[in-house]
């Protein structure tokens, strides 16, 4: 752990902060080989997409309208023309399967996690079964996954 994996971990859960999600604030940050932020995301509704509809937040029906954080951050790079290739992704959460096909695609290296996304239990019961084929296609693919413990407080290191 660095210094840096924690201060792109603690931006990831500030960009997470902006989420209207009612159950699970995700937030992700991209993050070049020079170690320069670009790109962010959250899970949220499409740009333009009416997100004060209350039974659009509702399970199942949420799923067909919110995006993760990952792919918005990914699709934040695309409006501006970034390549991603050699970066680094941080997140709150362990990915979904899908984020990760899409992590893998655009060629990240790296993904970095808070570890304290293990210890919530409702995110866990409702993607724990996309932990293992997540793991596998990293292995797979050569994306390395890290999970960081994030100090309390102000602390860097």
């Amino acid at each position: 752990m660095s210094k840096w994996d924690v201060r792109f971990l603690r931006l990831a859960h500030e960009v997470a902060k902006w989420s209207k999600d009612r159950s699970t604030r995700v937030g992700a940050v991209i993050v070049g080989e020079d170690r320069t932020p670009g790109p962010y995301g959250y899970n949220g509704f499409p740009r333009y997409v009416n997100d004060e509809r209350e039974e659009r937040h509702t399970r199942p029906e949420k799923y067909s309208w919110t995006e993760h954080a990952e792919r918005n951050a990914i699709y934040n790079a695309a409006r501006v023309g970034m390549a991603l290739k050699g970066c680094t992704i941080y997140v709150t959460h362990i990915p979904c399967v899908d984020c990760t096909r899409a992590i893998i695609q655009v060629g990240m290296r790296q993904i970095i996690v808070d570890e304290s996304c293990l210890a919530d239990g409702g995110f866990k019961e409702r993607w724990g079964e996309h932990e293992k084929t997540t793991k596998e296609m990293l292995a797979e693919s050569g994306v390395e996954l890290s999970f960081v413990t994030v100090p309390a407080g102000n602390e860097d290191d």
